[in-house]
């Protein structure tokens, strides 16, 4: 047999064996789809890049961070709890407030959710502190069953009415901070790790500041 002939042999080889290659990991990722398990997966990866800590929320961002305030008709927004209470944004006027616009079907929204859950869990007896976890799932149900089979603790709301300028983003997850004096001092767009004890101590001083000040 002549080189030619082995080199040609081996090119088809090489070719039939990268086909294949392909082919495999295009049905594992259909695989993957079709029974919903590349979410997951997606979520698994995300959170993986969260504990390497590159996606901690910045408190370099958050010291010079000058957003708008709340307007009269932002407080206006309506939502409804969980439990299905109708409150208002003005409700939680005066106190330091974190909100995270959310979806269950959303992989770095559920990326993210343990982070969450644990500030949550620090600071959820601090008096000047609340949160608005916002679900936008088109079925209310989807995100009840998220929260319940994930076990967390944290209060979820959805909206009653259209969100407020100030936390309609294009993206999610999104997240903010407003002040005790209604300002926007954090803003988010995509996933990050709020468990860090920088950012739960921000939070705290947050609150605390405006007590000192008054």
């Amino acid at each position: 047999m002549g080189k030619h002939q082995k080199k040609d042999q081996s090119g088809k080889s090489g070719l039939k064996k990268n086909v294949f290659q392909w082919l495999s990991i295009g049905a594992v990722i259909s695989f993957l789809w079709l029974t919903g398990l590349h979410t997951n997966v997606i979520v698994g990866i995300q959170q993986g890049m969260l504990y390497t800590g590159l996606f901690n929320a910045k408190i370099v961002d958050i010291e010079t961070a000058d957003g708008p305030f709340l307007t009269d008709t932002d407080y206006n927004f309506a939502m409804v709890t969980a439990g299905g209470e109708q409150v208002f944004l003005s409700d939680f006027k005066g106190k330091v407030t974190f909100v995270n616009v959310w979806a269950s079907w959303c992989p770095p929204c559920v990326a993210e959710m343990p982070t969450i859950e644990t500030l949550y869990t620090q600071v959820s007896e601090h008096e000047d502190i609340r949160f608005i976890m916002l679900s936008v799932d088109e079925e209310r149900a989807n995100a009840n069953t998220f929260m319940s089979n994930k076990g967390y603790t944290m209060p979820y709301q959805f909206p009653a009415s259209p969100l407020p300028n100030a936390f309609n983003s294009t993206a999610l997850p999104t997240t903010y901070v407003v002040s005790r004096d209604g300002q926007i001092v954090y803003e988010k767009a995509g996933i990050a790790d709020y468990s860090s004890p920088a950012f739960r101590d921000w939070l705290i001083e947050l609150a605390e500041y405006a007590d000192s000040s008054n």
